[in-house]
């Protein structure tokens, strides 16, 4: 069995697609999931990319995915990576796939000198916290995430 992580093409969009539906499913945000193959292509293959993906592939088939990307710490003086979303098939989990698409992602951090890796994670996630704080993740409880969206974006944008 062979792994092989390559980075997205256009014409990987439908896959990528499914892979948000399938993460969405698993997270039980299958309501919030309305990202088109149109909306993956604009944003991760126009003129100015504002994200990135990489594919797993176990045999040739595409099992898995990573999006991401980059911030700013002002703390720290340097861009950071952050992950929005990891996801592997449920038939292939435990054959180290997870773990090969956070080692690709670290050493993109290691090369291009980034000062961070960040990814959030439910609090009802035991299995993936329990992963991730085995490859090193620690948590970080003392911060609460803040989201202004939908009509109280649009309100917030016209004051």
């Amino acid at each position: 069995m062979t792994l092989n992580i390559r980075a997205a093409t256009v014409d990987d969009a439908g896959l990528i697609v499914q892979f948000i539906a399938d993460l969405a499913a698993y997270e039980k945000l299958s309501d919030e999931a309305v990202a088109t193959p149109a909306d993956i292509v604009r944003d991760l293959f126009g003129a100015n990319p504002k994200v990135f993906c990489e594919i797993a592939e176990w045999d040739g088939k595409p099992v898995g995915f990573t999006l991401w990307f980059y911030t700013y710490s002002t703390f720290q003086g340097r861009a950071g990576l952050y992950l929005e979303d990891l996801y592997v098939d449920p038939a292939l989990r435990g054959k180290g796939i997870g773990k090969a698409l956070l080692v690709n992602l670290a050493r993109r951090c290691v090369r291009e000198q980034l000062g961070r890796f960040e990814w959030s994670v439910l609090d009802w996630n035991q299995p993936s916290i329990d992963f991730y704080q085995s490859q090193g993740g620690v948590m970080m409880d003392e911060w609460t995430r803040v989201r202004v969206d939908g009509a109280a974006l649009i309100a917030l944008g016209r004051q």
